[in-house]
């Protein structure tokens, strides 16, 4: 930290306190102003925020996301939390829904368990690891300020004639006697510095040669990049920014998108295999798709869209499309992808009858689709209202039903019968349409207070209906994406401006026919050599490159 001292220069420039060269003629101003070492050229000895004394507690934040260290910690911590991250799949790459808390460990045993439980399941949408992004763009943001500002003040506010010790303490120097006009001398070695791309700026017997000013802000442009790419990051938390989840549709369904007004129909699914003869020699005998695609027609919602609506979602046809992999239909910033197929037949609806054990008679049968099931039912003297479906039925640990998945894969439905004989608030009955899930649950069990009365079956297997496949579809939508292409694109074009070009400088003056000159770049020294050395011999004075490092070479 710079200490508070006479920031006044002999010139008559007031500096800024912090200040280490004069802004003006560019004189060191600190306490080891009279040592003969190369100066610190990196901002031109202009005072930074950061380096001020005594701050306060705003100035103490600034500081700490100033710090070039500090930024370097937070990337090196974020890096090795996406890393752990990429352990075990995140929560958000499966298909169907199911129970984090289980799956770890019963696929990875104790570190599955450990990992789930110290939330690196779900890194990337952790408070935590957007908390580590959210810093990492501060410190962008501030380090960028802190060294930007003063940057621009120093290269604006360049003098052409500079103090001698500025000029003696470059690292590139030379001094020498000259003879004749000082002044056409120094226009002969300009117009050899041009023929080098040198832009030339001249008083009298001074002058400031420059070349490629513009790469000193590669790095600042790169900060720009960056932030806008964690910006873009940011944003795929915010509500229809960004989308990646799977819709299953049985053959001629029709199914939301979830979290959007957009319904998807697979009018046919349609897959073709390789012949056998068309398989290498290690894959013979097995079964492998072509080929598969969705005769897909994308509709949006015009009316009753929401979870509440009244009635049936009103549907306009939007794009008819055959989906193939790598072919998705595309649509408002909505992509559907080919992801997978199941041929295996699915349970989509049944027409199952309401029996009465105690009179033998039963009444229906009525339609029951697994999915979007009606809610209400009246058959006979008895009405049934539906109170829960569970897609896939299971138990959870708290002894109450959930369902593990979207497909019909062991379909309950619990409805509530009011009529002859019954409650009048009515009596739950859960019933399970495939034989296999009544006996596993024990439907008898579960109805036991009225088995003995009522009870809902299937009369024949021409009462239950198969979709004879359904397809699996990727839904992804990403409005961020671009901004992250713009955010890369401009990142890169930062790190090619400073990474291939230098800005050179050459400040010289003549003193009663004593010329000095000292050259500044910020790598590349031998190129500034050379620079130097080529204009000199041009001009009349032969010197090697080599002789050009601080010292100086007295002719």
């Amino acid at each position: 930290m710079l200490s508070l001292h006479n920031t006044k220069c002999e010139c008559g420039h007031q500096n800024a306190v912090g200040t280490v060269l004069c802004e003006s003629c560019g004189k060191p101003l600190m306490e080891d102003a009279e040592n003969d070492a190369p100066l610190e050229m990196r901002y031109d000895g202009v005072a930074r925020r950061s380096q001020k004394s005594n701050p306060n507690p705003i100035d103490k934040i600034w500081n700490f996301f100033s710090s070039v260290k500090i930024a370097v910690y937070l990337i090196v911590i974020t890096l090795v939390t996406a890393m752990l991250g990429t352990i075990y799949p995140q929560e958000g790459s499966f298909l169907n829904n199911f129970k984090p808390s289980v799956y770890y460990e019963e696929t990875y045993g104790l570190p599955g368990k450990i990992y789930y439980k110290l939330g690196l399941s779900h890194t990337y949408d952790s408070w935590w690891f957007i908390t580590l992004l959210v810093m990492i763009g501060t410190s962008l943001v501030i380090c960028s300020l802190d060294r930007v500002l003063p940057l621009y003040r120093a290269l604006s506010k360049q003098q052409i004639r500079k103090h001698l010790r500025f000029i003696n303490r470059q690292k590139a120097v030379y001094n020498g006697q000259l003879e004749g006009d000082a002044e056409e001398w120094v226009k002969q070695f300009s117009t050899h510095l041009k023929k080098k791309h040198y832009k030339i700026h001249t008083d009298g017997t001074a002058m400031l040669a420059e070349k490629n000013r513009f790469s000193r802000w590669g790095p600042y442009i790169n900060h720009i990049g960056l932030i806008l790419f964690l910006l873009a990051i940011l944003a795929r938390s915010l509500p229809g920014w960004q989308m990646d989840s799977y819709v299953s549709i049985p053959d001629g369904d029709t199914v939301q998108i979830e979290g959007t007004n957009y319904f998807v129909k697979n009018e046919k699914f349609s897959v073709e295999y390789y012949k056998d003869e068309e398989l290498p020699p290690e894959l013979k005998g097995t079964i492998r798709a072509k080929r598969y695609e969705t005769a897909a027609i994308l509709y949006k919602c015009t009316e009753n869209c929401g979870d509440n609506a009244a009635g049936e979602p009103v549907l306009k046809e939007i794009k008819k499309q055959e989906i193939l992999v790598n072919h998705p239909l595309k649509y408002d910033g909505i992509k559907l992808y080919q992801f997978d197929y199941d041929v295996t037949p699915k349970l989509k609806s049944v027409s199952p009858v309401l029996l009465n054990k105690e009179t033998g008679e039963s009444y229906g049968p009525f339609e029951l689709p697994m999915k979007d099931a009606p809610l209400d039912y009246t058959l006979g003297p008895y009405k049934m209202k539906l109170a829960a479906n569970y897609m896939e039925f299971g138990i959870g640990e708290d002894g109450e039903p959930v369902t593990l998945s979207r497909d019909p894969n062991a379909p309950a439905f619990i409805f509530l019968i009011t009529g002859p004989g019954l409650p009048e608030k009515g009596q739950p009955y859960i019933y399970f349409p495939m034989q296999k899930d009544k006996e596993k649950f024990d439907q008898d069990k579960l109805n036991a207070s009225i088995a003995d009365k009522l009870e809902i079956k299937v009369n024949g297997m021409e009462n239950v209906h198969f979709a004879e496949a359904s397809t699996y579809l990727n839904v992804r939508k990403d409005k961020a994406l671009t901004y992250v292409w713009y955010g890369a694109a401009i990142s890169m074009l930062g790190l090619l401006l400073g990474s291939y070009w230098q800005h050179r400088r050459i400040w010289l003056r003549i003193d009663d026919g004593k010329l000095s000159l000292g050259a500044h770049t910020n790598k590349n020294w031998y190129g500034m050599r050379a620079d130097v050395a080529y204009a000199l011999r041009k001009s009349g004075i032969d010197v090697d490159p080599k002789s050009l490092d601080n010292g100086g070479n007295n002719a």
